[in-house]
């Protein structure tokens, strides 16, 4: 990339600039999260084939994020996150349109294409941005993430209420954020490829040190998946609880997490990545132990909420070390963010196979082992020969600001 030299104002306000792009990103996935029943009615879906057809975001993603990278290489990271993201957001109008199973296939792959295309475009500013301030910032990115998808959560449940058609609800959803989207890609820093450099492939396998912290990566979107999928099924089929304290465990799961990746930039400039991480994988690994154990829901209600603070900011931590572990950020972050995505596709269908075999309790066992598995290999996301601080690694790997 060409030398630009930012100062902290402006390195401030790009912070702040792509913090709103999370929690657009956010909002676009908590919107259409609440109208897949009125989409599924639609289609005139199945449960079975609503399965089916949910699968194809995370194949639109695995297919199109490897693209992100040659896209901002292409077009400056400016322009790329402008053009991804208007793209994804507009890209909500899609399934509520579909009227059958073929048809919302598709749209749910350009939904799931665009989402992790533009994914990978912030994720990799993001990272930028946390080396040239010398502190964590990923993490609550991450969490500004989890306030757009309350945020659309919230608007599609009165939505929902109020009974409006979806497609109103989804366009008019689109533009606004497509609106809000483009405002905050005017302070992202405009970062521009230097005119001697190679241009990243287009498409290409990803480098073996995105695969080592992705399976750290896979282990926390794992747990994350089947907790938000499963818990509210655990509390009522296992610990027979009733539907509303059941409901309101998933809640109390997406509300820890939340809050715990706003909160997890000073711990992590406190104590380092691979600290924080292996001390998430015991308070997880706790967590699930009390789900497994648990004789009443409050315990196991307890015990999710661990698992939720405790993989928190795992998935933040694993991009910002991907993006410090090579020389194209872009490239090992599509590469995790690839091996995420299949985690969060295979984790509720693995604890649904398993549960069948054996039981909901085996299955969160399993869960509970990949969580000591984040305290056994945090390792990994020391890039640069220590505990992966951000001062750490910019020191280390960046002697100067670079763009």
């Amino acid at each position: 990339m060409s030398e630009v030299v930012y100062d902290a104002r402006q390195l401030k306000r790009a912070r702040y600039a792509v913090a709103a792009v999370f929690c657009v990103h956010g909002a676009v996935t908590g919107s259409f999260a609440t109208r897949v029943p009125w989409i599924q009615e639609h289609a005139d879906l199945s449960a079975g084939l609503l399965g089916l057809a949910l699968a194809f975001p995370a194949i639109g993603a695995s297919v199109a994020m490897p693209l992100a990278g040659w896209v901002s290489h292409r077009f400056g990271a400016r322009t790329a996150l402008r053009g991804l993201l208007a793209l994804w957001t507009m890209a909500l109008i899609l399934p509520s349109l579909a009227p059958n199973l073929l048809t919302l296939c598709l749209a749910l792959f350009v939904y799931g294409a665009t989402a992790g295309m533009s994914d990978v475009a912030m994720n990799a500013l993001g990272v930028e941005i946390e080396t040239r301030m010398k502190k964590s910032i990923m993490s609550g990115l991450h969490g500004m993430w989890s306030v757009g998808a309350l945020i659309g959560s919230a608007a599609g449940t009165v939505a929902a209420h109020l009974g409006a058609d979806a497609r109103l609800h989804h366009a008019l959803a689109a533009v606004a954020l497509t609106a809000i989207g483009l405002v905050a890609c005017q302070g992202v820093l405009d970062l521009q490829a230097a005119p001697e450099e190679e241009p990243p492939p287009r498409f290409s396998l990803p480098p073996k040190s995105a695969l080592l912290i992705g399976a750290v990566g896979f282990c926390a979107v794992f747990a994350e998946g089947a907790s938000l999928d499963w818990s509210a099924v655990y509390l009522r089929d296992v610990l027979d609880s009733s539907a509303g304290l059941a409901a309101a465990c998933t809640t109390g799961f997406t509300l820890t997490m939340a809050i715990a990746r706003l909160a997890g930039d000073a711990v992590v400039d406190r104590f380092g990545a691979v600290r924080t991480v292996r001390v998430g994988g015991v308070v997880a690994a706790l967590g699930g132990v009390l789900v497994v154990a648990a004789p009443h829901p409050a315990m196991a209600m307890g015990g999710f909420a661990l698992m939720g603070l405790g993989i928190a900011v795992v998935v933040p931590l694993a991009f910002a070390a991907a993006g410090r572990s090579g020389r194209n950020p872009s490239q090992a972050i599509a590469g995790v963010a690839t091996i995420t995505y299949t985690s969060g596709l295979i984790a509720p269908s693995a604890i649904g196979t398993l549960a069948d075999a054996t039981s909901l309790v085996v299955s969160f066992g399993l869960v509970t082992v990949l969580a000591c598995g984040l305290a056994v290999f945090a390792g990994v996301l020391r890039t640069d020969g220590r505990d992966a601080t951000p001062v750490a690694a910019a020191d280390a790997t960046a002697p100067g600001p670079k763009a």
